[in-house]
């Protein structure tokens, strides 16, 4: 596994391995990160800004990419595939040194409209280009750079084949009890003020905690698949507002059958992520009439049809 440093992280505001249907975030096998101003928490944010780039290295490919038509996205999605100098981004390996990858790394970012060609030299934080807003987002993501790593022998243009990553920082989890004040509304969703950060937790990146304190990620339950970013035994029941949510697989969740439910009513469900700014729980409720404070209640219960979106 690849731990990626904090010095790459503490250049965006928040990250996620899990929030995203698609396959390259299976097992955490890829991370979005969200970068200030442009990554904040409410989409769609204003386009164009450039961005640093997460990885050291030389840039061995940029191209246009198919990506899902949708009308709020993007007319393209660009792919850019970068050798990586792993010392130079502060990459570690976990596993078995034969294994190792680093020498022979490919690093693949998505959404990013490239401001560089094939042969260019990056160093962490330089500038890479243009936050674009693709068809492959649902409408209540919010910008951001999608990287992940192949070793050399792999295809890097397949949507699948990366390695799993890990953080390298502690995530403090962030008890709720379900109720909280809108502050921030979309039309596919509304951000709560709770669970809120305080000052015990200044600098560090915080989380939803499950009732147990393990901190969760991921679209929670319309995903179908989460994972924690707390370290926890495999096969531990977690659960949410008291009601179990699923077992965990190493660090992957299979979401259980249930419901996320606002003020009575079901919503699509929970967007979650881990923060080092402000925090507060995004509901993803399609066709809601939220205003600004407005307060909330959320609750979990068990389904036999629960929603789950590709």
């Amino acid at each position: 596994m690849l731990r990626l440093p904090r010095s790459m992280l503490a250049r965006y505001e928040r990250f996620s391995l899990y929030n995203s249907p698609y396959p390259a975030h299976d097992s955490g096998c890829a991370i979005d990160l969200y970068g200030p101003g442009e990554g904040s928490v409410s989409p769609p944010p204003v386009e164009g800004s450039i961005v640093p780039s997460p990885v050291a290295g030389i840039v061995r490919e940029t191209r246009t990419v198919r990506a899902p038509d949708k009308p709020y996205a993007h007319d393209d999605e660009y792919l850019i595939l970068v050798d990586v100098d792993a010392e130079a981004t502060g990459l570690d390996w976990t596993g078995a040194p034969d294994a190792d990858p680093r020498d022979e790394l490919v690093a693949r970012i998505l959404h990013v409209a490239p401001e560089v060609q094939a042969g260019d030299e990056l160093a962490v934080g330089d500038p890479l280009g243009q936050l674009v807003r693709s068809g492959f987002f649902a409408p209540w993501v919010a910008n951001h750079i999608h990287l992940g790593f192949r070793p050399a022998d792999v295809n890097p243009h397949r949507a699948r084949g990366s390695l799993p990553v890990v953080a390298d920082v502690d995530v403090a989890p962030l008890p709720w009890d379900g109720r909280g004040t809108v502050v921030e509304v979309g039309e596919t969703f509304v951000r709560l003020d709770e669970p809120a950060r305080n000052g015990d937790f200044d600098g560090e990146f915080v989380g939803l905690a499950s009732d147990e304190g393990v901190v969760l990620d991921g679209g929670v339950a319309h995903y179908g698949m989460g994972g924690t970013l707390s370290p926890v035994a495999d096969e531990t029941p977690l659960s949410l507002l008291g009601t179990e949510v699923g077992r965990t697989a190493g660090r992957d969740v299979p979401w259980g059958a249930f419901d996320v439910v606002a003020d009575g009513t079901r919503v699509t469900g929970l967007s979650l992520f881990a923060s080092r700014v402000e925090f507060g729980v995004k509901v993803v409720c399609p066709g809601h009439e939220y205003a600004v404070g407005d307060e909330v209640t959320v609750s979990i219960r068990p389904s036999e049809n629960p929603i789950r979106l590709d």
